[in-house]
């Protein structure tokens, strides 16, 4: 089959199939070989890795992957391109091509099928407007993934790896940094895409932590004060986490927590590194409230 990195060959495939880009989907085809290779590189793909590709498309990185990896595992939830992905992937006999919504998708079944319960590496070109339930998705949960490297709008790839201080910094920030060591591999501008999408995209290459950079006695309180800190980002921390319906405590009892950091009670929330956020929960989560 022709290389799909070439794009005269996807206008081709775009033109026999008739396909239409589906909105709902977020459907923007890469077609630049560069930044595929560079995709490959960051990834780290090995030909005794198994990797699982979050919607395949048409098979364009897929081709790539094939080549680089002992197995491909694609998981695709538009039915009307599986059999474009059947022509183009063509004479790949280590590509599986699973149709469903990866957010519904039972992936330890597949880590333990197709790569005997070992961990797999994932590489995407995440549709935009289901980034992050994708990316926490899969750093939250105990799916043996070890390597994530994903196409995402560059704004949220600033937003995955900003420290303190900085306008991209949030929430997201945190959750991320938490579980993972995030790296721009690239910034890819609109035209290597069909259709070319409205704004910037870049690649992010996120490698999961074996131990977390931080201990806090409460993850989940960890989590709900760097939420309700980020929900009012004009408010003081104190009155963020005073204001939050889903905390117990007081403005009064945040700020003497914050004050006995050595912080001003006038702080905010994206002042904070990610071990004050853990130091912060453990000193409210003392009140035993």
């Amino acid at each position: 089959m022709a290389n799909l990195g070439n794009p005269k060959n996807t206008i081709e495939i775009i033109q026999k199939h008739g396909i239409t880009f589906q909105k709902k989907f977020g459907q923007n085809f890469l077609i630049d070989s560069h930044v595929l290779d560079k995709i490959i590189e960051a990834a780290e793909i090995r030909k005794d890795d198994c990797v699982l590709e979050i919607g395949p498309g048409i098979g364009t990185m897929t081709q790539y992957l094939a080549e680089a990896a002992g197995h491909v595992v694609a998981v695709e939830i538009d039915k009307k391109l599986l059999p474009i992905l059947a022509e183009t992937l063509a004479g790949y006999e280590n590509v599986t091509v699973i149709q469903g919504d990866i957010l519904k998708t039972d992936l330890n079944a597949i880590v333990n099928r197709y790569n005997d319960g070992r961990p797999m590496k994932v590489t995407a070109n995440l549709p935009y407007y289901i980034t992050t339930p994708i990316v926490m998705g899969l750093l939250e949960s105990d799916i043996p993934v070890d390597m994530i490297t994903v196409m995402v709008q560059k704004e949220v790839a600033d937003r995955m790896r900003v420290g303190p201080g900085s306008k991209d910094y949030g929430a997201l920030s945190l959750a991320v940094q938490y579980y993972a060591k995030a790296e721009l591999v690239a910034n890819v501008p609109p035209n290597c895409f069909i259709p070319r999408p409205n704004v910037g995209s870049a690649v992010i290459r996120l490698t999961k932590y074996k131990e977390k950079p931080v201990k806090a006695d409460d993850e989940r309180l960890m989590f709900r004060l760097i939420r309700a800190s980020f929900n009012q980002r004009r408010k003081t921390l104190a009155n963020g986490i005073g204001n939050s319906s889903g905390l117990p405590f007081t403005r009064e009892q945040a700020a003497e927590a914050i004050e006995k950091m050595g912080l001003s009670a006038a702080v905010r929330g994206e002042a904070l590194t990610l071990s004050q956020f853990a130091r912060l929960s453990d000193l409210l989560g003392e009140r035993g409230l």
